[in-house]
């Protein structure tokens, strides 16, 4: 699992939580808010109204003060109100008013209870009642408040309606809302880019581990760490020396090893074929096995070298030349099996910088085995094509070949698939392998084109600069 994902997943996931919840409660508490002021102004304008009407009625009789309400409380016809409720001109005709107008009423009723004004059509006077409530009106729901005047003893009620607050109140909320909305993709973008910017440090300490050669093991620098991951790159520091150390001690071991046997392993050849001379029958075999031993030691040798690095030195060389000179070196033992090796090179000159003995030693040992497992009377191929800044050298065969699944296995040291073909020890691959990484190339198993029976080995090499 990654962390980076995971991180990713719980921060932008608990910030789009958090962001929502305070959106919810934000436009909640506005509108809670704003419901507030809008009692605030509706209780306010009822008592503009008490107001005015105690200031009217010592001075007008009932009559006269209902033409005054209406004059001054009532909002005028108009068509263009009346065919167009919902229009986008707020503005009346004649500067006669406001549209929204006809979205507030009035009331107010005389001490008997006797209606002097009504633009809200109510018709509920009997049950009157001082406060806040709610009212039925023209298919709209009116919040209205209503108050008894104590001089005059005149009831006054104002009246809005419902979607008209509730319109304003969503606006005014979506006006808080929106900025944490419209912010909340640039904070989960910001958090995504931090935690990449915060995780810089252990890319960095990746890729040393991921190019780190086993030949060239080397402590990770712990300078770079963050402060929370410092043990762990000291113990992966400790478990890289350990792991140095006991490379060492296998390649210390087998060169000692080889070169330990080297001595009586041909001491032991000399007096074989001393007597083999006088009994060929007897020690034929044994001699046959000797030289196994002495060719197992050998590539022993060569691996311990090739592992150390030692003497490696690079000159730039023809490609076209080594592969030449490599099937020259194993024409003889390819005629005893009657095998014609071919070479089938479309480069008249191929440069590259390597290490011509080794360049030889991996190009034999491949065209070596292509012969060993190759039956008599076929033929092995050798080709040289430029490929992406390099060269690439196939050494196809007509043998049995390799399964796919068993190839990778087949590169690895002292692996021998099948124990009755052949006679090496199972180096030969490996080492080969080994040739070509140091020169940062590669080597692969693969089927022929013609889909024959057969392996196809592939070697690339960079081309010189």
């Amino acid at each position: 699992m990654s962390l980076t994902r995971t991180l990713t997943l719980l921060i932008t996931t608990t910030v789009l939580v958090i962001a929502l919840i305070a959106a919810l409660w934000s436009y909640s508490r506005s509108n809670h808010q704003l419901e507030e002021v809008f009692d605030a102004e509706l209780a306010q304008s009822t008592r503009i109204v008490q107001g005015l009407i105690r200031h009217l009625a010592g001075r007008q009789p009932l009559e006269q003060l209902f033409h005054t309400l209406v004059e001054m409380l009532q909002l005028p016809e108009s068509p263009a109100v009346e065919g167009d409720a919902d229009s986008d001109d707020e503005i009346l005709p004649n500067g006669a008013g406001h549209k929204y107008e006809r979205k507030l009423a009035f009331e107010v009723w005389s001490d008997q209870r006797q209606p002097l004004l009504d633009t809200l059509n109510a018709d509920d006077a009997a049950g009157l009642e001082p406060g806040f409530d709610w009212a039925e009106s023209g298919g709209y729901r009116w919040r209205t408040f209503t108050l008894r005047d104590p001089v005059t003893g005149f009831w006054i009620r104002a009246a809005q309606r419902e979607d008209v607050r509730q319109e304003l109140s969503q606006e005014l909320a979506l006006g808080n809302v929106l900025p944490l909305l419209l912010a909340l993709p640039v904070l989960v973008a910001a958090a995504i880019a931090a935690i990449q910017f915060s995780f810089r440090p252990l890319r960095r300490l990746e890729r040393p581990i991921r190019n780190m050669a086993p030949e060239r093991i080397h402590p990770l620098d712990d300078r770079q760490a963050p402060r929370e991951v410092v043990g762990l790159v000291q113990a992966v520091n400790g478990l890289l020396k350990r792991l140095d150390q006991a490379l060492e001690r296998e390649r210390r071991f087998s060169a000692d090893a080889a070169h330990e046997l080297r001595t009586p392993l041909t001491a032991l050849r000399l007096n074989l074929e001393k007597l083999s001379e006088r009994h060929p029958d007897e020690f034929g075999g044994l001699t046959a096995s000797v030289d196994r031993m002495v060719h197992l030691v050998e590539q022993m040798l060569l691996l311990s070298r090739v592992d150390a690095g030692v003497d490696f030195r690079t000159e730039r060389q023809d490609l076209v030349e080594l592969v030449e000179q490599s099937i020259a070196d194993v024409t003889p033992l390819a005629l005893k099996k009657r095998i014609e090796p071919e070479l089938d090179s479309a480069c008249v000159l191929a440069l590259v910088s390597c290490h011509g003995a080794l360049i030889n030693t991996l190009l034999r040992s491949l065209l070596a085995n292509a012969i060993q497992y190759s039956p008599a009377g076929t033929r092995v191929t050798t080709t040289l094509r430029e490929d992406a800044g390099g060269y690439l050298v196939r050494i196809c065969d007509q043998g049995p070949g390799i399964p796919p699944e068993a190839r990778e296995r087949a590169l690895s040291r002292f692996t021998r698939l099948d124990q009755r073909q052949g006679e090496g020890a199972g180096l030969g691959l490996a080492i080969a392998r080994r040739i070509a990484e140091l020169h940062k190339g590669s080597l692969t198993l693969g089927d022929r084109d013609d889909g024959g029976p057969g392996l196809c080995v592939s070697v690339w090499l960079p081309a010189s600069a």
